[in-house]
C-alpha cells in the first residue's frame, strides 16, 4: 500500500518560496551588475574610439614639428592675408570653430606678407592688436573686398584707422613700433617654418597643415582641422 507523502506545512511552503524568491533575486542582481559593468567598460574612455588622421590628400605633415609658444598649449595657426578674398570668406568659419575648442587649445592669427607690397597690411594686424582694436579685423576685410577700397599702404591704412575712431598719433606710433615690427618678423619666420605657400592655411599642433583648397571647401577644412586637432590632443596625452 503506497503511502502518499504528507503535504507541506504552511511554514515549510513559505520557507521554500522564500528560498526560490531569494535565489531568483540574487541571479537577477548578478545579471544586472554584470550588464552594468559591461556597459561601463564599453563606454569608458579606455574603450572610446581612437582619433584617426583624415584622408592623406586633405592635409600635409611637416617633416619637423614646430614648438608652440607655450609648452602647455596646443596651437592652431591661421595664416591669412588681408588682400586674400578667400581669407575674408574663411575667417567667420574659423571664428565659429574657435568658440568650441577644448581647454588648452589656442588659435592664433598669422598675417602673411609674400612680398614687400603686403608688408603694411601685415603690420596693420599687429597694430590693431597693439591698440586693442581687433574688433576691426573683419571690418578691414569688408573695406577691401566688399567696398573695394584700395587700403594697401601705410598712408591709406592710417586714414582708414582714423575713420574708425583711432587717434592718428597713437596709430602711427604703434604702426612704426619695434613691437609690431618684431611680430611681423616672427610671422615671416613662421611662414617659412610651416612652408606656407598660399592663404588661407591652418596649422594644427605644430605638425599638420590643411586649407580650404586641400580639403575642397570651407566647412570641409574645419572638419579636417578638427580631426587633426583631436588626433594631436590624443597623442599629447
Amino acid at each position: 500500500m503506497n503511502k502518499s507523502k504528507p503535504p507541506l506545512s504552511d511554514n515549510k511552503v513559505s520557507t521554500f518560496s522564500g528560498i526560490i524568491t531569494m535565489n531568483a533575486f540574487s541571479l537577477l542582481s548578478r545579471f544586472a551588475a554584470t550588464a552594468t559593468l559591461a556597459a561601463m567598460a564599453l563606454f569608458s574612455p579606455l574603450h572610446a574610439a581612437a582619433a584617426e588622421l583624415p584622408d592623406d590628400q586633405s592635409y600635409a605633415r611637416l617633416a619637423q614639428a614646430q614648438p608652440a609658444d607655450q609648452a602647455d598649449q596646443l596651437e592652431v595657426l591661421e595664416f591669412f592675408a588681408y588682400t586674400c578674398p578667400y581669407c575674408a570668406m574663411f575667417s567667420p568659419y574659423v571664428e565659429r570653430w574657435s568658440q568650441d575648442l577644448p581647454e588648452g587649445t589656442v588659435i592664433k592669427r598669422v598675417p602673411v606678407a609674400f612680398n614687400d607690397s603686403m608688408s603694411d597690411l601685415q603690420r596693420m594686424y599687429y597694430t590693431l592688436e597693439a591698440l586693442n582694436r581687433l574688433d576691426l579685423h573683419n571690418a578691414l576685410f569688408d573695406t577691401l573686398h566688399k567696398d573695394k577700397q584700395e587700403v594697401f599702404d601705410a598712408q591709406a591704412l592710417t586714414q582708414w584707422a582714423v575713420q574708425q575712431g583711432i587717434d592718428e598719433q597713437e596709430f602711427t606710433q604703434a604702426f612704426n613700433s619695434f613691437g609690431v615690427q618684431t611680430k611681423a618678423n616672427r610671422a615671416n619666420e613662421l611662414v617659412k617654418r610651416y612652408q606656407v605657400e598660399g592663404t588661407p592655411t591652418l596649422a594644427i599642433g605644430g605638425r599638420y597643415i590643411t586649407s580650404p583648397a586641400m580639403a575642397q571647401g570651407y566647412d570641409e577644412a574645419i572638419e579636417i582641422a578638427q580631426q587633426l586637432l583631436d588626433y594631436s590632443l590624443q597623442q599629447a596625452q
